[in-house]
């Protein structure tokens, strides 16, 4: 079994992506990492070489400054990645994700006993989306998402969050995953709040809207957070030591939307009959 490992970073440091922790934490259960780098304005590919790691392969890019559709432009970045994978297996993460040492070598079992299963087309992870500090996720959103992909079907990203497949009648659908036996630690949320914005600045366009005015994480709805009991990987203790935010305020000014009221009954439901019902982006098998 061969496993690649990919991404599409630009201008990663700028706008205080854990990158190098995330490229380190999947090491170890790749063959090889095809690390996608768009033309930016800091040393983001120089990070990546710096890593020194034989199984790291840089391929350059120049992003489609026109292409304003929902997002398009990171699955045409997520495409290039893949594109160069040659495992059985391609298995990305974003720049933000990071794996868990202590689940790595149950994730590699898990793809290798389903490798001649060919119903098996993906494999879906739980998420831990910290929002604002470390010690705090975000529950309102996908708390599950497929991050590896059987690497001999034809699949495209229409953005940089999920897969189509597209069967022989070229009509797209999500694949059939199983579990992946493992988590994901999402940190772009408790990033410092200056760089968050100029993330946000950066990035809107390619939404083609405008996020101008981040002031902080405390625009939320407090009964959409809960605390983090876990531990985190140990490639993170210095990314959190020095570029995690520390302390959480929800705005006092902040008034519940009817999305938030939306989630609130999304969330007795959940605990009422203890049941899992976020967007998936997969079809499970389990």
């Amino acid at each position: 079994m061969k496993v690649s490992g990919f991404t599409f970073l630009r201008n990663a440091v700028m706008n205080g992506y854990p990158f190098e922790e995330s490229i380190k934490s999947m090491l170890p259960i790749v063959d090889e990492f095809i690390c996608v780098v768009g033309k930016g304005e800091d040393d983001t590919r120089d990070r990546v070489l710096a890593i020194a790691d034989s199984k790291i392969r840089v391929v350059d890019s120049l992003w489609n400054e026109s292409m304003q559709d929902r997002g398009f432009v990171y699955g045409q970045q997520k495409m290039i990645g893949q594109y160069n994978c040659s495992g059985d297996w391609a298995f990305y993460l974003e720049g933000d994700e990071v794996l868990h040492e202590s689940e790595l070598s149950n994730i590699r079992k898990t793809m290798l006993d389903n490798l001649d299963n060919p119903q098996v087309e993906a494999f879906y992870f739980d998420f831990f989306h910290f929002y604002g500090t470390p010690n705090q996720i975000g529950i309102a959103g996908y708390r599950r998402a497929p991050r590896i992909i059987r690497n001999t079907i034809r699949s495209i990203a229409p953005d940089g969050l999920f897969w189509t497949v597209m069967d022989k009648n070229k009509r797209g659908r999500y694949p059939r995953a199983k579990y992946a036996g493992g988590n994901i630690y999402h940190y772009g949320h408790c990033r410092h709040v200056s760089k968050m914005a100029e993330k946000l600045k950066q990035v809107g366009r390619y939404w083609g809207s405008k996020h101008e005015n981040f002031k902080g994480y405390g625009s939320v709805d407090i009964l959409e957070l809960r605390p983090f009991k876990g531990s985190h990987p140990d490639v993170m203790k210095s990314w959190l030591e020095s570029e995690a935010e520390v302390d959480f305020v929800q705005d006092p000014r902040y008034c519940v939307t009817y999305r938030d009221r939306r989630n609130r009954v999304r969330f007795w439901i959940e605990d009422f009959l203890g049941v899992e019902i976020s967007k998936k982006h997969y079809r499970s098998l389990d």
